[in-house]
């Protein structure tokens, strides 16, 4: 499957998106700056923090931009309907255009995307069939690198010992009084927020609901399907391979439902 860019004009989720990257921004070049480094070059802390910490933001960053500018799973103008899935088609009522059942009307997208799960101002762009992998590993990714922020944080405050090289007077009352207190109320913020928006997520991907389904009442009778959390993962992901489910930078391909799932890795 190629990569397609895909670009929402919307003010509003630039202006969401904006913020995001600035929160990431933030702590990206901030934490580094006045913990991570100095400590690491005093012998507080292994080089292996340091790394971590930064393929973290990496990561984070890389799904975010995967996220917001992937085709999430917009239906062609014409789309061809193979004679055997007729029966699953429907005409949408809005652009009057067919599409599969489970798929949806984007009103601030202007166009149908197939298994729409919501429309995420925060990344300005839907999340559907083609990137919901993106947009769970982007919940991950930054539960990830909010709690590595926090813990910094509090080690800076309670842990670590007093580096030798800064006058620590000065230090705590233009940085730790202002800057990191930020980043810990940030970090906050965000981790409680992905954690719950992760677990909601993958309550869904394991029951096979969208969020639009949940708030119309669908029962899981009626769209729900029974099926391990491997092969659920798997079908989002577009492959069988669990470690590639952490990887931003590739390509998803969809799996074939009637093949059975079995363990790679």
């Amino acid at each position: 499957m190629k990569l397609r860019l895909h670009f929402v004009v919307d003010p509003m989720g630039w202006l969401c998106i904006s913020m995001v990257f600035g929160i990431w921004l933030y702590n990206t070049f901030f934490i580094p700056t006045l913990v991570l480094l100095p400590h690491y070059n005093e012998g507080h802390i292994p080089w292996a923090t340091v790394v971590c910490y930064y393929m973290a933001s990496g990561l984070c960053i890389a799904a975010l931009v995967r996220a917001s500018t992937a085709d999430p799973g917009r239906l062609p103008v014409d789309p061809h309907i193979p004679h055997s899935e007729r029966e699953h088609w429907e005409l949408c009522n809005k652009c009057n255009l067919m599409r599969p059942k489970r798929s949806h009307h984007c009103s601030r997208c202007g166009h149908c995307v197939r298994r729409m799960d919501h429309h995420c101002p925060w990344i300005n762009n839907c999340v559907g069939e083609d990137n919901h992998w993106l947009f769970l590993q982007l919940c991950f990714y930054a539960q990830v690198l909010s709690l590595f922020t926090l813990v910094l944080d509090f080690c800076q405050y309670y842990y670590f010992q007093p580096l030798t090289g800064l006058d620590q007077e000065k230090f705590t009352t233009r940085h730790e009084l202002a800057l990191l207190r930020v980043s810990a109320l940030m970090g906050v913020v965000m981790f409680g927020g992905m954690t719950s928006l992760f677990y909601t997520q993958m309550t869904g991907i394991l029951s096979d609901t969208t969020t639009i389904e949940k708030m119309a009442q669908f029962s899981n009778e009626i769209y729900g399907s029974k099926k391990s959390w491997q092969w659920a993962l798997a079908e989002v992901c577009g492959t069988r391979w669990k470690l590639l489910w952490l990887i931003p930078l590739r390509s998803r391909q969809p799996l074939q439902s009637s093949h059975h799932f079995r363990t790679h890795v």
